[in-house]
């Protein structure tokens, strides 16, 4: 069964940074893409970034040249480097699993989500 497990969340003042983690355990199938996802409150599901199979990286316009997704295939574990955060940035952070070595900015494309971590901005 696959899972995926985030960590590093938490709370940190405007203009800080944050890395978060997302481990894959029990994968059984080859190369796949990751993405990350938040959701503030009342809001929908909103795609940030995401890294292929071949390590091509992607972003939302809100977040491009601050945050930074990678990803270690060693340890099967992606990254989200979150720099220079902004009270809007405050949501709820999903990683999640392509089967597929593309992924989207949908998140129908996904099969495997994470629990989410809490982020939160202060201003």
């Amino acid at each position: 069964q696959v899972q995926l497990v985030e960590s590093g969340g938490g709370l940190v003042q405007t203009g800080g940074s944050l890395r978060l983690s997302c481990a894959i355990s029990g994968r059984t199938f080859g190369p796949y893409a990751m993405g990350w996802f938040r959701q503030a409150p009342g809001k929908e599901r909103d795609f940030v970034a995401r890294i292929t199979g071949s390590s091509n990286t992607y972003y939302a316009d809100s977040v491009k040249g601050r945050f930074t997704i990678s990803r270690d295939n060693a340890k099967d574990t992606a990254y989200l480097q979150m720099n220079s955060l902004k009270p809007e940035d405050t949501a709820v952070y999903y990683c999640a699993v392509d089967e597929a070595p593309y992924g989207s900015q949908r998140a129908q494309t996904y099969d495997y989500w994470g629990q989410g971590t809490q982020v939160t901005v202060s201003s």
